[in-house]
């Protein structure tokens, strides 16, 4: 039905499992990439940003699309450098997930460093307020004041809180 270089939106006939049929639109996207950095003092490395669609503020990780052809790992590491001025050591896979597998096909690759390099002010600064260094232990609160509005974002500092300190694992 429409189609640009971010998106399309398609109209599906699908058959329920009874024979039914019902028309059902899809969005098809495009991967996106998404990385930080956790440091040596368990602080993660976050963007302060608005979303106008939501008219909404919070704390999120450098995140992108996918271009053809581009190795996804390469991806987040590139968007974590244009957006925040850091170049990441080498990237762990953390989690990939669908944010809206009931509308969208889009899946989130997000990975994150142990270390990494501050090469200057970031590219893209525009896409964010302020990027800091937030303790990781401070995480549950600011997901349960609403400070972290995006699901995907949630569940990755959520699990990178529990690699690091609520199992005492130093993962990487």
């Amino acid at each position: 039905m429409y189609e640009n270089r971010w998106f399309s939106v398609n109209l599906a006939d699908v058959e329920l499992p009874d024979g039914r049929h019902l028309d059902h639109f899809l969005i098809r996207l495009r991967p996106v990439a998404v990385a930080t950095v956790v440091n040596e003092a368990n602080e993660v490395l976050l963007l302060w940003r608005h979303r106008f669609i939501t008219d909404s503020w919070g704390w999120e990780l450098a995140a992108g699309v996918v271009e053809d052809g581009e190795d996804i790992a390469s991806a987040a590491a590139r968007e974590l450098e244009e957006e925040t001025g850091w170049r990441p050591g080498p990237l762990h896979h953390l989690m990939s997930v669908e944010p809206s597998n009931g509308l969208t096909d889009a899946r989130h690759h997000i990975y994150w460093a142990d270390r990494g390099e501050y090469i200057g002010h970031p590219v893209d600064d525009f896409e964010s307020d302020r990027r800091e260094w937030v303790p990781l232990k401070l995480v549950p609160d600011l997901i349960a004041r609403g400070e972290v509005p995006a699901a995907n974002m949630a569940a990755a500092l959520l699990l990178l809180h529990h690699l690091r300190l609520n199992e005492g694992q130093r993962v990487g």
